[in-house]
């Protein structure tokens, strides 16, 4: 067993791209005391609410722990050796019988460079299939397509010091402050300190991030190459081209130029294109015009588009054609949204892409890589992209996948399209670490894998710098690393070459491949890791962040491109002409609504690691649908109520919100609710399953939806300290608390007292405590069972429920007081104040009321001043932009 002697490891976050230093100290069992690492140059010590909470996700509560074998009874647990001889089997009788092209894996950004390597090599070098993919073909190939068509090669150009030295931050497509909060903080840091500093947001969503914004751009859904076309065109017709450099570095203005300037020619045009009043059009034009030191940063409202590769090009075009790119303060920057979605680039794991950085159309590029890994065969054609590749295995065509790390059954687009496919799949093998996700309910073959805490490897953020991710929990039961998982099975399917002894020595491939060939006279790129060639264990143990393409083992390169030296033959860069086109599927009809799709600022992915966290539980406990009032009252739903959401592809069910940022026509549901979290509420099974025809990207920001009552006869709520059976309740979400589950209900079928006690398991000599009103349709109820609160259900036939946060606190409790027990139905103390409201701050627990009210009392006129009077927003700031929005509330009801 390891002995980590309870001392500080220094690893890196799980979440997103930012790619965030923690400072991690086991605090014995599965726990651990996490804070930020002042060391790591991505965060300088800051972490985001999900960072910090990652203490409490630490668990063994669900994990997947010994390998396990679908056989006619169900499940049953097996050895590591029967469980790889099986995979190893059926994968070569497969392979034998239908060709290499019968399997396929879908891999992850949550997998490590190291686990990722191994699996490109497995796949692409000796099964000689392409067909491995990766959730982040979901989020960021777009922006890898636009890279390799602009730049030759996929390069983000800047770092993150950048947004601290720019004048201009245009934001498109991107909620920061809630999807990349660490770094959105940096942004606010560097606006306190220099007031000069402009923002500009371009999204149709009014979004958290808006409220640091002095300008929002509510751009019309799928509009962006219009407006950035335009931009292009303003640019060039008013004077604004850096000639020396385009004529130097770059080929292709004029193709880029004449398709812009057919519908780019006049702003009042584009305006109209865009849905935008031409006035904020033409000031964000003059605003980009006169600012040098421009930054474009862009995320998944610009990937994630059935036109996503050419909305990434019209941003490029406009800063190569204005020499805006690899000097401080400047350049377009795509910020990626898993933690090491950058590191699977680099090893070529999408379908269409060879290890560090090589093509798989280009024979020379095949050769090299055959010829360094001394493979037996080479895949020689691109690979099924991810919806193509679960439509093959419906069809029959893939006959076995390998899923890892990841629950495409919750977040593909047509995800009943993924559980249909898996269902009809011969084999099914899944490596996670959570036994009971959507996806694992069809694994014939089970594989416990090593968890963040637990994993030894290294990851790759936004700004290319790669990381260390070192282990400080010992492995839980027979828990492996994902590439040992994948050697086991080489060596049986009789591959040479995968006796790694360790990630070290993985790292070292990886690392020597990237200099293989790379000279000007062969295969040049700008992906290099020289100085880090040779690493052993211990050198690679302390390596520290570092930029490529290095110029040592501890000197990155920060920026690129401000001289050229491109990776397309010639060394230039360049234009890509971008026509525009709306998404298919315009709404209307049956179908009126255009449903956006993404993530929440206190969860992430599918929640098998945020859902354990009850602290990340209070800000959005239910999965919604926001949408505009006016829409909601043509749909005949009400706030707070029950509403089906229904397209072409599937249905769920949702709490209706009007968050204040959605523009009529338009609904936006989060992504992260799966079958254990939720009854019905998987939006995946919603989405278009359209994608982008370059990059092979889904449109998740817009399929066509209605809107429609979920009628239920009551409204209600569990509190338990076990786990409850919840079969006859229409629709239910499930919320970890401290100490209890929380279950949110919607029913049709009466709850009587004898039901109420059949669902919390109170027998006829329970200690038992009800109040029924039938003429309101209400009852509460709870459970004591030797003085501690068990359960409690409260039922009403409205949705304004008593809050949850006093009844959550007596699960706290050894035993319930006299006073507890007399107010417990009434779901408040006798002396406490008034109910806190939602959670607005997650660190300290801190509900919009109380905010509200003492801005309102104290007359607070800052965040700052909120922070200092209630705590809110002192810890991480992710709730900040909220706290300026209830400012900006309460100064509108005084005026």
């Amino acid at each position: 067993m390891m002995d980590m002697h309870l001392k500080p490891v220094r690893t890196t976050c799980p979440y997103c791209g930012v790619g965030c230093g923690i400072k991690a100290t086991p605090a014995g069992g599965a726990g651990a005391l996490i804070e930020g690492d002042v060391l790591h140059p991505a965060s300088r010590g800051r972490l985001c609410v999900k960072g910090s909470a990652l203490g409490e996700t630490l668990d063994l509560e669900g994990r997947l722990l010994h390998p396990a074998i679908r056989e006619q009874g169900g499940l049953r647990q097996a050895g590591w050796d029967e469980a790889l001889d099986r995979v190893a089997q059926r994968f070569s009788a497969i392979i034998a019988e239908h060709g290499p092209d019968a399997v396929a894996l879908y891999v992850s950004g949550q997998l490590l460079t190291e686990d990722y390597y191994v699996a490109n090599k497995f796949m692409k070098g000796y099964v000689g299939s392409a067909n491995i993919d990766t959730n982040s073909r979901l989020c960021m190939s777009s922006a890898v397509a636009g890279h390799k068509r602009a730049f030759g090669e996929d390069v983000v150009p800047g770092c993150y010091e950048d947004f601290e030295e720019a004048d201009l931050i245009v934001l498109v497509g991107s909620n920061a402050a809630w999807c990349h909060p660490t770094l959105f903080q940096r942004i606010a840091k560097a606006r306190e300190a220099r007031p000069s500093l402009r923002i500009v947001v371009i999204d149709p969503r009014r979004t958290a991030t808006c409220e640091l914004a002095d300008l929002h751009l509510p751009i019309k859904p799928g509009t962006d190459v219009w407006l950035f076309n335009g931009l292009l065109s303003y640019l060039a017709r008013h004077g604004l081209v850096d000639k020396d450099y385009v004529a130097a570095h770059t080929e292709g203005l004029e193709g880029a130029l004449a398709v812009a300037g057919e519908e780019g020619a006049d702003p009042d045009r584009v305006a109209r294109a865009c849905g935008l009043d031409p006035m904020l059009l033409r000031e964000f034009y003059a605003l980009f015009a006169a600012t040098e030191k421009t930054v474009t940063a862009f995320s998944m409202g610009v990937n994630q588009s059935s036109s996503g590769t050419d909305k990434v090009n019209s941003i490029i075009n406009c800063h190569l054609l204005t020499g805006r790119l690899g000097k401080p303060g400047m350049g377009p920057f795509s910020l990626t949204g898993q933690p090491n979605a950058m590191g699977g680039r680099e090893v070529g794991g999408l379908a269409n892409m060879l290890a560090s950085h090589l093509d798989i159309d280009n024979a020379a590029h095949r050769d090299a890589v055959r010829s360094f890994w001394d493979a037996p065969r080479i895949a020689d054609k691109q690979g099924l992209k991810a919806v193509d590749l679960f439509r093959a295995v419906e069809a029959g065509k893939v006959k076995a996948v390998w899923i890892m790390a990841t629950n495409p059954v919750v977040s593909l687009p047509d995800a009943d399209q993924v559980r249909r496919a898996l269902e009809a799949c011969e084999l099914v093998v899944v490596s996670d670490v959570v036994g009971s996700t959507d996806t694992a309910a069809y694994a014939d073959v089970l594989l416990p894998a090593l968890a963040w805490g637990e994993k030894d490897g290294t990851v790759t953020n936004s700004e290319r710098c790669i990381s260390r991710q070192r282990a400080f929990l010992p492995a839980p039961g027979e828990a492996r690393a994902d590439w040992h998982a994948l050697c086991g099975v080489a060596q049986r399917m009789g591959y040479a070459g995968f006796d790694y002894l360790g990630a070290h020595e993985i790292f070292d491939e990886h690392a020597r491949l990237s200099t293989w060939r790379n000279a000007p006279d062969a295969l040049p790129r700008a992906f290099r890791l020289d100085p880090l060639v040779g690493m052993d264990r211990l050198a690679y143990d302390a390596l520290e962040p570092v930029q490529w393409p290095l110029a040592g083992r501890t000197a990155g390169t920060a920026r690129m491109f401000a001289q050229g030296g491109f990776s397309h033959p010639g060394g230039r860069a360049r234009f890509v002409p971008t026509a525009p086109r709306l998404p298919k599927g315009k709404p209307g009809g049956e179908f009126p609504l255009a449903l956006n799709t993404g993530r929440l600022r206190d969860q992430w992915h599918t929640m098998t690691r945020t859902g354990k966290s009850p602290r990340l539980a209070g800000h959005a406990p239910e999965p919604f649908v926001d949408l505009h009032p006016h829409d909601a009252l043509l749909a005949g739903v009400r706030e707070g109520e029950l509403a089906r959401v229904t397209s072409a592809w599937g249905a769920m069910v949702a709490r209706v919100a009007h968050g204040g940022g959605i523009a009529r026509g338009s609904v936006f549901v989060p992504i992260h609710w799966n079958g254990q979290t939720a009854s019905d509420a998987r939006v995946g099974a919603l989405v278009n399953p359209e994608v982008d025809p370059v990059s092979g990207e889904p449109e998740f920001k817009h399929t066509p939806v209605r809107v429609e009552p979920f009628g239920v006869a009551w409204h209600g709520f569990i509190l338990s300290r076990d786990e409850l059976g919840l079969e006859r309740i229409a629709n239910w979400t499930r919320v970890r608390g401290r100490g209890f589950v929380r279950y949110e209900l919607g029913g049709r079928e009466p709850v009587t007292p004898e039901r109420a006690r059949a669902l919390l398991g109170a027998g006829e000599d329970a200690d038992w405590i009800e109040y029924e009103d039938k003429a309101e349709g209400m009852l509460r109820a709870a459970l004591v069972l030797e003085g501690r609160l068990q359960a409690c259900l409260f039922v009403s036939r409205r949705p304004d429920l008593p809050s949850r946060a006093w009844l959550g606190s007596l699960f706290e409790l050894e035993a319930l007081g006299p006073m507890e027990r007399a107010t417990l139905l009434a779901a408040r103390a006798p002396r406490q104040g008034p109910d806190p409201g939602p959670t607005v701050c997650s660190c300290f627990g801190v509900g919009r009321n109380t905010i509200m009210l003492a801005i309102r009392d104290k007359d607070l006129k800052t965040s700052g001043e909120v922070t200092a009077c209630v705590r809110a927003g002192g810890n991480c700031g992710s709730c900040v932009p909220e706290i300026r929005k209830l400012l900006d509330e309460v100064r509108c009801a005084e005026a």
